[in-house]
C-alpha cells in the first residue's frame, strides 16, 4: 500500500517529505520482523519503550518509522537513511488506525461478535462460535485459548492480541471466505488501543468483578476499561448485557447503541429461569415476550446458563430458527478447562479456569450445588505472581469456607518467591490444617491420592494451559494431564 494513502486518515503531527513514491509491505511493532518496506510503529511496552528500537527498526531496512517523541532521533537521521518520519500524538491510536487501514478494515467485511468481561468470554465466544456453525456459516474465532479460522489454529498468547494481527486474522478470514467471527476482549486491550477502529456487529457483557487490579490499581478504572468497548460501539450495532450485573448501567450509560439484557430480574429482555444442573450440563428456560425456549447444554453451572442465553439473543436478532439456536447452544462442546470434568469410578475431577476470587467461589458453589453435600469437595488452587495481590487472601478464604479440604499450591509464580504468594493467600484461611504444598504436580497427586473414593476435587486455576511460568522460563505443566495420571494410577 502507498504510504500517502496509508496514512491519509490518521492524525499526524509532522511528516518528513514524501514525493517519492513508498510502498508499505507490512506493519509492525517488532524492529526483530522489520524487512525493506516495512512500516515499524514504535509503540511503548509494560516494560520497554519501542522508541529504543528505532535504529534497529531502520538498520533492518524499514522504510517509514511512526513515532511519538519526535525528539528522540533528528530528522536528519531519518533523511540520510532514506526513511520516512512520522510524527503521531498517540502512538497506540494511530497503530491501531494504521493497521485498519492497511489490511482494508476487515471487520467491516465481517459479522463480528466482541464479548468482553471477567468472566465466561471464553465460554461465550464458544457457544457464539457454534450457533454460527450450525446456522451454515463458516466463522473464525480469536481469543485465550485459540485462534481458529479455516485450516488455520494455533495457540493464543493474548486474549486479544495487537492491532496488528487482528487486523491480519481478520483479512486472512475475509480472504478464505470466511464470513463471521467472534472474539474476546480484554480490559488491557481496551486501554491499549487494540481493538479501536473495529466494527463490531454485536457486543456481549457478560459480567465484571474485581480481576486485574496490578494493572488498573482499582475496581473503577477496571469498570471505565471496559465501559470503553461500550462506549465505541457502532450506533448500528447490538450491545447484549447481563442485567444482574450491577455494572452494568454505568458500563453503558453512554452507548448509542440497541440494547438488549439478559438475566435472572424481571426487569430482563429475556429472562433465564428454571436453571438446573448435573454432571450432565444444564437445564434452563430462556423467555422473551411470548416466545419461551427449553435449552439443555452439556455445559456445567448457572453461569453456562447466562453465558449461552447472550448468545441466544443473537440467534433471535438474525432471525435464525428456533431449532438452529437451540442447536447451536445444546450441542457447543466442553470448552477446554473451564468446569471440564474428567472421572474414575465415584471420584470426580474438575478442571476449571477459575483464577479470580468471583469465579473461584461460583465454581465451588456449583459443586456443592451439585453434590448436595452428599460428597467432600477438595479444592487446589494458587494465585499468579506478578498479577493482583488483593485476591489472594480473599481467594483463600472463599476456598477455605467452600471446601472440605484445601490445597495451596503455586499457579505461574513468574518472578515472585511462590512461597509469598502462597503466605498472602494463607491469610485468608482460618483452618490450621490447610495443606501447603508449592510443587503443583504434588499438590495434585496428593488431592486425588489421598481423597475418599466418592471426592469432587476441585483443580482451579490453569484451565487449559499447559505451562507453569517460573522466573521467566516456561516449562510443560497440564493440570488436565496430572489429574488423569493420578486417578489412573492412585489406589
Amino acid at each position: 500500500m502507498q504510504l500517502y494513502k496509508l496514512i491519509q486518515n490518521i492524525k499526524v503531527i509532522s511528516i518528513s517529505d514524501i514525493s517519492e513514491p513508498c510502498n508499505i509491505i507490512d506493519i509492525t511493532t517488532n524492529s526483530r520482523e522489520v524487512i525493506s518496506g516495512s512500516m515499524f510503529v514504535a509503540v511503548k511496552g509494560f516494560t520497554v519503550d519501542g522508541h529504543q528500537f528505532i535504529a534497529n527498526a531502520v538498520n533492518n531496512g524499514a522504510s517509514a518509522v511512526v513515532l511519538e517523541n519526535k525528539q528522540d532521533y533528528p530528522d536528519e537521521y531519518f533523511y540520510n537513511n532514506n526513511v520516512v518520519k512520522i510524527v503521531v500524538e498517540n502512538i497506540r491510536k494511530a497503530f491501531a488506525d494504521l493497521s485498519c487501514e492497511f489490511y482494508n478494515h476487515p471487520s467491516k467485511q465481517l459479522k463480528l461478535v466482541g464479548i468482553t468481561g471477567s468472566n465466561g468470554k471464553t465460554t461465550t465466544a464458544f457457544f457464539v462460535k457454534n450457533l454460527f456453525e450450525k446456522a451454515g456459516y463458516k466463522t473464525g474465532i480469536l481469543g485465550t485459548i485459540s485462534n481458529i479460522f479455516g485450516n488455520f489454529n494455533e495457540d493464543s498468547k493474548l486474549t486479544t492480541h495487537e492491532s496488528n494481527t487482528i487486523n491480519k486474522y481478520l483479512r486472512q478470514m475475509v480472504n478464505e471466505g470466511i464470513t463471521h467471527c467472534v472474539m474476546e476482549v480484554s480490559s488491557h486491550s481496551l486501554i491499549l488501543e487494540r481493538v479501536r477502529g473495529l466494527d463490531f456487529d454485536y457486543g456481549i457483557f457478560t459480567n465484571i468483578t474485581s480481576d486485574h487490579l496490578d494493572f488498573h490499581s482499582n475496581f473503577e478504572n477496571y469498570l471505565n476499561a471496559k465501559k470503553i468497548f461500550y462506549d465505541n460501539l457502532n450506533p448500528k450495532s447490538i450491545a447484549i448485557f447481563n442485567v444482574d450485573d450491577k455494572s452494568s448501567t454505568k458500563l453503558l450509560s453512554n452507548n448509542s447503541s440497541t440494547k438488549i439484557s439478559f438475566g435472572k430480574s424481571e426487569i430482563a429482555d429475556y429472562r433465564i429461569s428454571d436453571v438446573s444442573f448435573n454432571m450432565e450440563g444444564t437445564y434452563f428456560s430462556l423467555k422473551n415476550n411470548n416466545h419461551t425456549f427449553q435449552f439443555n447444554t452439556k455445559l456445567i453451572g448457572e453461569f453456562n446458563a447466562y453465558n449461552a442465553a447472550s448468545v441466544a439473543i443473537i440467534g433471535v436478532n438474525e432471525n435464525y430458527d428456533d431449532e438452529i439456536i437451540i442447536n447451536g447452544i445444546n450441542s457447543t462442546p466442553q470448552v477446554p478447562g473451564r468446569f471440564e470434568v474428567i472421572s474414575k469410578g465415584d471420584k470426580k475431577v474438575v478442571i476449571d479456569y477459575s483464577h479470580t476470587a468471583d469465579s473461584l467461589e461460583k465454581a465451588l458453589e456449583t459443586i456443592i450445588e451439585l453434590v448436595n453435600k452428599s460428597r467432600p469437595i477438595h479444592t487446589v488452587f494458587g494465585c499468579g505472581g506478578n498479577r493482583d495481590k488483593t485476591k489472594r487472601p480473599i481467594m483463600g478464604e472463599i476456598a477455605d469456607r467452600l471446601s472440605n479440604e484445601i490445597y495451596v499450591t503455586s499457579d505461574n509464580p513468574r518472578d515472585e518467591n511462590p512461597l509469598e504468594i502462597i503466605n498472602e493467600i494463607l491469610v485468608g484461611i482460618k483452618r490450621k490444617n490447610a495443606n501447603v504444598i508449592e510443587n503443583r504436580g504434588e499438590a495434585i497427586k496428593l488431592a486425588i491420592c489421598n481423597s475418599e473414593p466418592n471426592a469432587v476435587i476441585l483443580i482451579a486455576g490453569k484451565g487449559h494451559e499447559e505451562y507453569q511460568l517460573i522466573k521467566g522460563i516456561k516449562y510443560h505443566f497440564s493440570d488436565k494431564e496430572i489429574a488423569k495420571k493420578y486417578l489412573e494410577s492412585c489406589k
